[in-house]
């Protein structure tokens, strides 16, 4: 069953890792990251977090989800990886161009996400500051009567088979209305 699933939540979710291991449980998988879209921007790059990002991460954002949506077509199973928050959700399904995806939301404890982050080694985001107004942007902006949020704290693996099953069942799914 091919279609696209966005794996996402503010820095230190635990994004990546969970990513990974569910891409890996398709037979036809891509695994897009959406911070690579971030990288190629060359000249004029604002951090995401500031709010004169705006304009460029509706940019970003549109093409990492066009990009996205194309290897669905194609017939893999997608799993985008990146920040996606509620807020830029239906810029993001629109310029994906399916019907429908699948968004999945880890918003572990704040502490634990700041921990995650102050301990990594080799990543480009290392920022505590822009790490607690991300994740309270996700803290916020989280409905749960219109997202599937993945609070727990277990294993990536055991993640990864929450959002499987939530997959499976439709629980993640999310329509989107024919741009008009």
């Amino acid at each position: 069953m091919s279609g696209l699933i966005v794996v996402t939540g503010p820095p230190g979710a635990g994004k990546s890792t969970v990513a990974g291991i569910l891409a890996g449980r398709f037979e036809l998988s891509a695994l897009v990251a959406g911070d690579a879209f971030f990288e190629m921007v060359d000249r004029g790059y604002i951090d995401p977090w500031e709010k004169a990002a705006h304009h460029q991460n509706g940019v970003v954002i549109a093409a990492a989800a066009a990009a996205a949506g194309s290897m669905a077509q194609g017939g893999y199973t997608v799993i985008f990886d990146g920040v996606i928050g509620p807020w830029f959700l239906d810029r993001f399904s629109a310029a994906a161009g399916l019907s429908e995806i699948d968004y999945a939301m880890l918003l572990p404890p704040e502490s634990v996400c700041l921990e995650r982050v102050g301990s990594r080694a080799g990543h480009g985001f290392s920022d505590p500051d822009a790490a607690r107004h991300m994740y309270n942007e996700f803290a916020d902006r989280a409905r749960p009567a219109d997202l599937r949020i993945v609070r727990s704290t277990d294993s990536p693996e055991s993640i990864a088979t929450a959002i499987a099953d939530l997959r499976e069942s439709g629980a993640l799914r999310v329509s989107i209305e024919a741009a008009g």
